[in-house]
C-alpha cells in the first residue's frame, strides 16, 4: 500500500531510541524526510547512523523557550512541517501516598505539557497551510490503571487533549490522533531490563496479562503511527488506537 508520504517532512520527538526510532525507520521506508529530536546529541547521531537518512534536532521538550527556538530552527531548515509525532516521555514515582507532588508535576511536564506545547506550534503552522497530521504516543495506562500513577495521569490527559484538539483542528484540514501501546519490548526499554533480571517472572507476566502471548515490537507500533499520519487515514480524527495484543481490558 502506498501511504502517500514520500517527500513529507516529519518531526519525531524522543526519536533516538525505542518506539521513536522505530517510527523514524517506518517513515523513512515510505520516503519521508525525517528529523529525530531528543536531548542527547550523541544518542541522536548514533540513531541517525543506525537507521540511515534521518536528520537530527537537539530538543529538550521540557524547556519552553528552547522548544520555541528549535521549532523555528526546524521550520527555517525544512520550510514546512507535515507530520508531528509527540513520542517523548517517561515513567517515574511510585504509589500515590509515597510520591511527592513534584514528581506528578514533572511527569505532566514531560508526558503531557511538552506534547501540548509542540502541538500548539505545529498546529498553528499546519492551520495556515490547511494540511498536516499530529500523532501523540500515549499508553494503554492512559485508558486504565496499570502503570505508575504519575504516568497514568499524564497519559490520560494526553488522550483527552487529543480529542479536544482534533475537533478544533479538523475544520482547518489538520488531523490529530493518538496511539496507545501496551507492553513493548526493545533493547533500551524497561521491559528488556526486567526480562534480563528475572526472565521467569516476566514470562509469567506475559502469560497472565497479554492474550497474544508475547510482548509487542516497536515496528508494530510504528506501522499504526505511520498509517494514522498518512492520507490513507483521512477519516480518522480524534481517536486513540490501542496497540497491545489484547493486553488492556477496555475494548476501545
Amino acid at each position: 500500500m502506498n501511504l502517500q508520504l514520500e517527500g513529507k517532512n516529519v518531526l519525531i520527538t524522543g526519536g533516538s531510541k525505542g518506539i521513536g526510532k522505530g517510527i523514524a525507520k517506518a517513515f523513512l521506508k515510505e520516503g519521508a524526510h525525517v528529523t529525530i529530536a531528543a536531548r542527547n546529541v550523541e544518542d541522536l547521531e548514533t540513531a541517525a547512523e543506525e537507521i540511515g537518512g534521518a536528520a537530527i534536532l537537539e530538543l529538550n521538550v521540557t524547556d519552553e523557550t528552547h522548544v520555541h527556538e528549535q521549532f523555528e530552527k526546524y521550520i527555517s531548515r525544512n520550510g514546512t512541517l507535515d507530520v508531528l509525532i509527540n513520542n517523548a516521555g517517561g515513567s517515574q514515582g511510585g504509589a500515590v501516598l509515597y510520591t511527592e507532588l513534584q514528581e506528578f508535576k514533572e511527569a505532566m511536564e514531560l508526558n503531557f505539557y511538552s506534547a501540548v506545547r509542540l502541538s500548539q506550534l505545529a498546529g498553528a503552522h499546519m492551520k495556515q497551510r490547511r494540511s498536516g497530521a499530529i500523532v501523540q504516543i500515549s499508553s494503554i495506562f492512559g485508558k486504565e490503571s496499570g502503570g505508575k500513577p504519575t504516568y497514568n495521569a499524564s497519559k490520560s490527559a494526553l488522550i483527552s487533549f487529543t480529542k479536544s484538539f482534533a475537533d478544533e483542528m479538523i475544520p482547518n484540514g489538520v488531523r490529530v490522533n493518538s496511539v496507545a501501546p501496551g507492553s513493548i519490548l526493545h533493547p533500551t526499554g524497561n521491559w528488556q531490563k526486567r526480562l534480563e533480571k528475572s526472565p521467569q517472572a516476566i514470562q509469567q507476566f506475559v502469560d497472565q496479562n497479554i492474550p497474544a502471548g508475547r510482548f509487542g515490537t516497536v515496528e508494530e507500533v510504528a506501522n499504526v503511527v505511520v498509517f494514522l499520519a498518512s492520507p490513507m487515514a483521512s477519516w480518522v480524527v480524534g481517536t486513540t488506537v490501542t496497540v497491545d495484543g489484547g493486553q488492556s481490558y477496555m475494548n476501545a
